[in-house]
């Protein structure tokens, strides 16, 4: 039988740590370039995007589909680093304290 009362109170403490983990991430940001630095995206660890910078070489000779491509490129990647910094750091809060009976 579970101990419910033990179980509740760690459940609060993981949401609490969960909870200022993510408000740690979000001021960290990722940086990002794609097309050899044409294109520079910056994401917090929320995994939105804070700036863009397009040099403006990058307008030159290339349609409007590479454009594209190139800056949604660099956000996915600033999000796929955010989301993987995140996972690191669930990660390193380790396993459960104790084994919880089911």
């Amino acid at each position: 039988m579970a101990d419910w009362p033990q179980l509740f109170q760690f459940g609060q403490q993981m949401q609490g740590r969960l909870q200022q983990l993510q408000h740690d991430l979000a001021d960290k940001t990722y940086d990002v370039q794609a097309g050899g630095g044409l294109v520079r995206v910056t994401v917090d660890g929320k995994g939105a995007v804070r700036s863009l910078h397009l040099d403006p070489e990058v307008f030159e000779g290339r349609d409007a589909d590479l454009l594209a491509d190139l800056i949604l490129g660099a956000i996915a990647e600033g999000q796929r680093r955010a989301a993987e910094a995140l996972q690191q750091e669930v990660r390193r809060m380790g396993p459960l304290p104790f084994n919880l009976p089911l």
